[in-house]
């Protein structure tokens, strides 16, 4: 991962907003995301499901775009070009010989009517210029780069006739096969077994590092990132909560979400049956989100000022690590709040506190 980091931003999100104007009211689905991503670098996006991981990834791509109940606004830098003023054409252009695109079912993305060697060689003869014969060639090498099994057969093959971990291979090996610059992963192996999750993710890491390709990779599930990213930006409600490298962040959390995160992955060692930590109650309703944090409703630590400010973006003693929280995990704010709140036994939201809760 890291011994490809360059110097330099490759790209830059500054300020995105993404809302959907709808017949029941505004969709907040991005509020004011700022992030930046290296040359050869990988950030891990995480957060629950509705958290606004996905609408970001689509609008850094150039999917979102404003118009027709859609408002945009914020700026998308690649290498020093602006891609949130080109237009659909000279996006394209970027698309696949640039920046590439996994998402997360691979039946939806791939073309169920046409061969896996005909998905894999569009992109290819676009962009390289090659014929039909060296890109065939040039397909049946990109998937047994991506370890899948008789690719000469494979590219003759339609999406059904493969597993999901073989499809998955399949659309790595399209997004890769204009060596692009940055790829992004989105929930990669969220339709995939349990059993399968893992080779995908091993795949991926090994196929960045030795291309030293950056990438953001957009997960719910911070056990996946935890050795395979150099930083990690938590994103709840449509907005950036934490960020800051991936050891560090794992080391100190200070936003409650991100420890409340952690908490509820289960253990990988140590008694078989563990009672696992929840976060209570369920997302913000992004039509109505509530005032002040937003995840102050489900929050163990949630005072009175939480319900009614919302805390901006403050460094944790570096720019590296920044965190939007009035009472932070490891403070003495935050130790103070949470006695509080296990004392009476709710937090100022009303939601129910267990010294249990707050334990990391």
């Amino acid at each position: 991962m890291s011994a490809g980091v360059g110097d330099g931003d490759l790209l830059t999100a500054d300020d995105i907003v993404v809302r959907f104007h709808t017949k029941k009211g505004v969709v907040h689905a991005v509020e004011g995301v700022s992030l930046r991503l290296k040359a050869g670098e990988v950030l891990a996006v995480v957060g629950e499901s509705g958290s606004g991981k996905t609408v970001f990834t689509r609008r850094v791509m150039g999917l979102v775009a404003g118009g027709r109940g859609t408002e945009v606004s914020g700026t998308v830098t690649y290498d020093g070009t602006k891609l949130t003023e080109l237009s659909g054409k000279q996006l394209s252009k970027f698309w696949g010989s640039e920046i590439a695109l996994i998402l997360q079912d691979p039946m939806t993305s791939l073309n169920p009517v046409k061969r896996i060697g005909a998905q894999l060689t569009e992109s290819i003869v676009l962009h390289e210029r090659l014929t039909k014969k060296e890109a065939l060639a040039r397909a049946v090498e990109l998937l047994r780069s991506v370890g899948l099994s008789e690719p000469e057969r494979r590219v003759r093959q339609y999406p059904h006739e493969l597993s999901g971990g073989m499809r998955q291979r399949v659309t790595i090996a399209i997004a890769l096969s204009c060596n692009p610059r940055l790829l992004l992963a989105d929930e990669p192996t969220t339709a995939l077994d349990v059993t399968v999750q893992a080779q995908i993710l091993d795949l991926l890491a090994d196929l960045q590092e030795r291309r030293q390709m950056a990438m953001l990779l957009v997960t719910h599930d911070l056990r996946v990132v935890r050795s395979r990213s150099d930083r990690i930006a938590v994103m709840y409600a449509g907005r950036i909560v934490e960020t800051a490298p991936t050891p560090e962040l794992f080391a100190a959390p200070r936003m409650p979400y991100t420890e409340a995160l952690m908490n509820a992955v289960p253990p990988t060692a140590g008694p078989n049956h563990v009672r696992l930590q929840v976060i209570p109650g369920r997302p913000p309703d992004l039509l109505n989100p509530p005032v002040g944090c937003k995840f102050s409703p489900r929050c163990p630590y949630a005072q009175e000022k939480c319900l009614a400010e919302e805390p901006p973006l403050r460094d944790a003693g570096s720019a590296e690590h920044q965190y939007r929280c009035w009472f932070p995990v490891g403070s003495a704010a935050g130790a103070e709040a949470r006695a509080r709140n296990v004392q009476r036994g709710t937090s100022a939201a009303g939601t129910p506190v267990t010294e249990e809760m707050v334990l990391t």
